[in-house]
Parts: structure tokens; C-alpha cells; sequence
């Protein structure tokens, strides 16, 4: 399948595509979120987590790099590497034993961790446009063509 284009005009809408990318989204799944300091990744975390029936608030783990959520049978785990100073200081985290194939991996700022993470199943990239965001869904195995083929038909229906 080919990249997925969507606008999403409000914070609204970004979480509602999470919302939608939880439904959809296999155990082991890894997606990538990249985007500019406020372009909505967080965001569309949230609305992923609440799709996945998280009731708490959702904040980025800027500080401790990875916050770990036990959901309805699912284990997801939200990485934010913004403050991570190189890709090995991973190693100390013990991030091979994240990426296990059940949980799902949700991945802010990937690019900062290069070399140490797997290869991510989808990547969102978040750009400012107008009032609102756009994002563009890369898929990079049958995983993610399976997950935009599944995100496709909830949109439509």
C-alpha cells in the first residue's frame, strides 16, 4: 500500500486517528511519530492509548524516555527520545527487551535513537499546515498495509 495522506484540522481529529490507529494496530507492532516540537505526536499517542481504553492522562515521558501501559490484555509502551543524548545510552534502558513482537512500540523522535531500535512497521510524520496538521502514514512491512487497509475502512464507514 502507498503512503496515507491525511489533514487533521484540531487536536480533535489527531486523537481521533489514534483512536483509530488502536483498533486497528497487531500486537508487536512498531510506529515511528515524527514531527516538529508541538506538531501532535503526543496527541495522537493519547488518542491511540485511549483507543486502546486507557482512562488516565497521557504525557509525553520526556524524562524518563519510555512510559509502559497494561491495557485490556495489550501492553504498549510510549517512547519519547527528545532528551536522549546518543542512540547507545539505550543499551542501559534495556531496549531490545521492549521490542518483544507483542507490544506495541509507539516512537517520538525515533531519528535521536537511530541504529538502536528496530525497524519501524509505520511511520507518521507530522507537519504544520494552515490551521491545522497534516499527516502523512508511511507504511514499511505488510503489518502497517494491513493497519492503513483497516484505518481506510473505519474512515469510510
Amino acid at each position: 500500500m502507498m503512503a496515507l495522506e491525511q489533514f487533521l484540522p484540531d487536536g480533535m481529529a489527531t486523537e481521533r486517528l489514534g483512536t483509530l490507529l488502536a483498533r486497528c494496530s497487531t500486537p508487536g507492532a512498531v510506529i515511528f511519530l515524527y514531527g516538529d516540537l508541538g506538531a501532535g505526536k503526543t496527541t495522537l499517542v493519547r488518542g491511540f492509548l485511549h483507543g486502546m481504553g486507557h482512562q488516565g492522562a497521557v504525557k509525553s515521558p520526556t524524562y524518563t524516555l519510555v512510559e509502559p501501559y497494561d491495557l485490556q490484555g495489550h501492553r504498549v509502551y510510549h517512547f519519547d527520545l527528545y532528551r536522549l543524548g546518543a542512540p547507545e545510552e539505550l543499551e542501559y534502558l534495556g531496549i531490545r527487551d521492549y521490542f518483544d513482537g507483542i507490544s506495541v512500540a509507539l516512537v517520538e523522535w525515533p531519528q535521536r535513537g537511530s541504529g538502536m531500535l528496530p525497524t519501524a512497521d509505520l511511520e507518521i510524520h507530522l507537519e504544520y499546515r494552515d490551521e491545522g496538521r497534516n499527516a502523512t502514514l508511511v507504511p514499511l512491512t505488510p503489518r502497517a498495509d494491513t493497519l492503513l487497509d483497516c484505518l481506510a475502512q473505519h474512515q469510510n464507514s
